[in-house]
């Protein structure tokens, strides 16, 4: 399976001057647990995601005060949508993150996490194990 099969084609798009209160209620609205950051100055991207949020508060920093571009990962590993999903798991176990920007060219048109990972290969897993044990019912 492919990254383009479970990248999550929502993708928040915030500026680097939102506020973190802002990029939160955003990402919440949207159920997703990260934003792509645009720095149309630079045309550089980054990423802002939910635990930069969460450290952020959690070091006492205020959310209405504090920006996405002081708490936005710039080094940022991208996907292409021709990656496989293993492909993408073993960035994310190598980076330590959680998300990935997915590129189409220069363009984002996807963001791929763990969760989205999981949630495409649990019913091979299950339907793995059903196999497995009507197998051995079976025999």
């Amino acid at each position: 399976m492919l990254v383009r099969d479970a990248m999550s084609t929502v993708v928040l798009t915030i500026g680097p001057a939102h506020t973190l209160r802002q990029a939160a209620r955003l990402m919440s609205v949207r159920r997703i647990g990260a934003a792509v950051v645009l720095d149309s100055d630079t045309w550089g991207l980054g990423i802002l995601t939910e635990r930069d949020i969460l450290n952020a508060i959690g070091t006492g920093l205020n959310p209405d005060l504090e920006t996405a571009h002081d708490h936005t990962t710039t080094d940022v590993v991208f996907a292409s949508p021709e990656w496989t999903l293993e492909d993408a798991a073993s960035a994310m176990v190598h980076g330590g993150f959680r998300h990935l920007i997915v590129l189409d060219g220069r363009d984002p048109v996807g963001v791929v996490s763990v969760r989205d990972i999981i949630r495409c290969w649990a019913p091979e897993r299950t339907a793995a194990s059903a196999q497995t044990t009507q197998r051995a019912l079976a025999g």
